[in-house]
């Protein structure tokens, strides 16, 4: 604990974490970003089969909406984490929920399993990599770190 009970010390890794989380959601909020504003020309980029563009022109609002908490939501749970503010945790949690339900959505709701192919596993990375920094932040949490 520091002097005066300010908390516990920042160990290096709440540093590389805090990065990480938000490398890896900054690459999610392009893609959104993108997604959003330059449709297709975007999804071109991954050389998309007919049936996945209109896949990604029949999603429905609110899993637009869920893949913006999720992204948005990550991005500020890793600012949040360097700031060392407890509010990172429910953040990072909020994120989770909104991927996954986009996940719910592409993997039994609809055809999104068919329809991505071999990229279908993407969706099972993020909620772990999600659900790591879910876990990650209540850990810095219930050890004073986050205040």
């Amino acid at each position: 604990m520091r002097a005066g009970g300010a908390g516990a010390r920042a160990p290096w890794h709440l540093w590389a974490a805090g990065i990480v989380a938000i490398l890896w959601n900054a690459g999610g909020c392009l893609d959104y970003v993108m997604t959003q504003v330059q449709g297709d020309a975007w999804l071109a980029n991954m050389e998309p089969t007919q049936t996945l563009l209109d896949w990604f022109h029949g999603l429905p609002a609110w899993y637009d909406a869920a893949w913006a908490i999720a992204v948005w939501g990550g991005l500020l749970g890793g600012v949040l984490l360097l700031a060392r503010r407890r509010w990172a945790t429910p953040v990072f949690v909020l994120s989770l929920l909104g991927w996954t339900a986009t996940a719910v959505y592409a993997l039994a709701l609809s055809n999104g399993m068919e329809v991505m192919g071999a990229y279908w596993p993407i969706q099972i990375v993020h909620l772990v990599i999600g659900a790591l920094f879910v876990w990650y932040a209540m850990a810095m949490s219930q050890r004073g770190v986050l205040r």
